[in-house]
C-alpha cells in the first residue's frame, strides 16, 4: 500500500470548529463503513442458511453432508465478520472525537508529513470530501506508533520517518 504525501493541518488554517467538522465527517464515514459491514455479514449468513436448507431438499448422502458442512463454515466465517463489525461499532460509540490538544489517542486526528491519520478502527484509506485520511486502529502497528505522540515529534515506521505537525 502506498503512503500518501500529506499536508499538515495547521491551527491557523483550520480553527478547532473546522477540525471538529472534519473529524465528525470522518466519523460519519466510519459509521457508514461499519453499518455496511454489518448488513453484508447478515445477508451472507441468511444466504448461506437458505443455501443449506435448499440443498438439503435436493441432495442425498455424502454430497448433502459436504454441502451442509461448507455452509456451516460459511455461516461461522460471516458470524465472525459480523462480530468484528459489532466490536468496531462499539469502539466508534465510545470514541470522543472532540478536538483536543496534546498527545494522540483514540479519536485523534494526527497530521504528518506522510498523511493524516484518524485513530479509530482499521479501515485504511478513506476519502472525505476532497481529502485523503488514513483511518487506523490504535492497535495497528502505525496506530501504536502514533498513540502518545504530540506535535513536533518524529518516529520511524517501515524505514520512513514521520514528522507530526498537528494533533487534534
Amino acid at each position: 500500500m502506498a503512503v500518501l504525501k500529506g499536508v499538515y493541518l495547521k491551527c491557523d488554517f483550520h480553527p478547532d470548529h473546522m477540525l471538529n467538522e472534519i473529524k465528525e465527517s470522518i466519523l460519519v464515514a466510519c459509521r457508514q463503513y461499519v453499518d455496511q459491514r454489518i448488513v453484508n455479514a447478515r445477508q451472507a449468513i441468511a444466504s448461506a442458511n437458505e443455501a443449506a436448507i435448499g440443498d438439503g431438499k435436493s441432495s442425498a448422502g455424502d454430497k448433502f453432508e459436504t454441502t451442509r458442512e461448507m455452509m456451516q463454515q460459511e455461516i461461522a466465517r460471516n458470524q465472525q465478520l459480523w462480530m468484528d463489525a459489532l466490536r468496531m461499532e462499539q469502539v466508534l460509540a465510545a470514541l470522543d472525537a472532540r478536538s483536543h490538544k496534546g498527545t494522540a489517542k483514540l479519536g485523534s486526528l494526527v497530521a504528518t508529513n506522510h498523511g493524516t491519520f484518524f485513530l479509530a478502527i482499521s479501515i485504511g484509506q478513506l476519502i472525505v470530501g476532497d481529502a485523503n485520511y488514513w483511518v487506523v486502529s490504535t492497535a495497528s502497528p502505525i496506530g501504536q506508533q502514533l498513540v502518545g505522540r504530540e506535535a513536533g515529534q518524529e518516529f520511524t515506521f517501515n524505514g520512513v520517518t514521520y514528522a507530526i505537525g498537528h494533533v487534534t
